[in-house]
């Protein structure tokens, strides 16, 4: 179960630490990339993408450094409620293709912090 954990904790750090990224460093890459994007100002856009990194990041090194390794199951938890908010913006939107991404994220998300906690 270990080793299923530290894959998954793996894959969705990767997942949002290049997301994050993106939203916060390549504001204009997402623009272009991203058709929401262009509807919300530069420093909502940047915020997600901080809270996404800083969650990415809070997958790995907590529970790898054994420093409050807590902090990692609160970042499966706060990262699964920023994809509960992607459903529904996606399902509001009409964009089909983003709602079954977000769902299985947050499925990943509440099998990391049930793990974990």
């Amino acid at each position: 179960m270990n080793i299923a954990l530290w894959i998954v904790q793996g894959l969705m750090a990767l997942a949002f630490i290049m997301a994050g990224m993106m939203k916060s460093f390549g504001y204009e890459k997402a623009r272009a990339s991203m058709p929401w994007v262009k509807e919300y100002s530069k420093g909502f856009v940047n915020f997600i993408g901080v809270a996404e990194l800083l969650g990415g990041i809070g997958l790995i090194l907590p529970w790898a450094l054994d420093i409050a390794s807590v902090l990692t199951p609160l970042a499966a938890v706060g990262l699964g409620i920023i994809m509960v908010l992607a459903v529904g913006f996606h399902v509001r939107r009409g964009e089909k293709q983003g709602v079954v991404p977000s769902i299985v994220m947050l499925a990943l998300l509440v099998f990391i912090a049930i793990g974990r906690f």
